[in-house]
């Protein structure tokens, strides 16, 4: 007879807890040209992205009279990887992009930009899973140095399952590991207070650990928000 293995008892291959993220860095401002710029890492994963606007929607026919646009647009790079992607927009990168729209539309107060643009530009400099919540963590960032009007900061991180126990922010070797198993990946994205703006479902989950999973995302996106909001607060204090 098997026995279900706990929490406590699942050996993750970095050794980390159960609940704990990779070394987590963020810095804003480090593309000067860009209107807010930030940079946002969960390990070797690494994400920067630029903010250009509001500006003019061109063409003419895509504006919105109504409120303003968000335009995301996600790229891994070639080189992000150990074997070269081809460079490029990709069914993958186009559907990351809408997602992180998404996911930072709640948040952003842009009724009074009627027929104007918010470009969101977000490159994987290094890859080692979990992209897409450290491409929207970046994201966020990097509106809010730009000074576009948030209701809330939002922060994402990656629920996955090895064996039948769910972990924080997973890793390329656990992805691969998974896979053997039928993976399960959830990438959710809350504001501070805990409301989801997005969380996507790759693989199959029980109601009882779905459940389960968004309630260690909450954890965890307190904690890089914690992070995320020192970031914004020392690029203040430096000007």
């Amino acid at each position: 007879m098997t026995t279900k293995k706990t929490k406590s008892e699942v050996e993750r291959p970095d050794g980390r807890e159960f609940d704990e993220t990779r070394p987590i860095t963020a810095k804003v401002g480090i593309i000067p040209n860009a209107d807010g710029s930030a940079m946002f890492s969960f390990g070797d994963t690494i994400a920067i992205a630029a903010v250009y606007g509001p500006r003019k929607m061109h063409p003419q026919h895509s504006q919105n009279p109504a409120k303003g646009t968000l335009r995301c647009n996600y790229n891994m790079l070639s080189f992000s990887v150990t074997e070269r992607i081809k460079p490029g927009p990709s069914r993958r990168s186009m559907e990351i992009s809408k997602i992180t729209e998404w996911a930072l539309e709640p948040v952003l107060m842009i009724d009074n930009y009627s027929n104007m643009v918010i470009d969101v530009h977000i490159h994987i400099i290094q890859a080692n899973a979990s992209t897409r919540c450290a491409g929207i963590n970046a994201a966020a960032l990097a509106l809010a140095h730009a000074g576009i009007p948030m209701r809330d900061l939002v922060t994402s991180v990656s629920i996955g399952k090895l064996d039948k126990s769910l972990v924080v922010d997973v890793s390329k070797a656990e992805e691969d590991w998974e896979e053997g198993e039928g993976a399960t990946d959830i990438p959710i994205t809350m504001t501070s207070h805990g409301d989801i703006t997005h969380i996507q479902l790759d693989g199959k989950i029980s109601k009882e650990q779905l459940k389960e999973a968004v309630d260690l995302a909450r954890e965890a996106t307190k904690k890089i928000y914690e992070i995320q909001k020192k970031a914004l607060k020392e690029t203040g204090e430096e000007k």
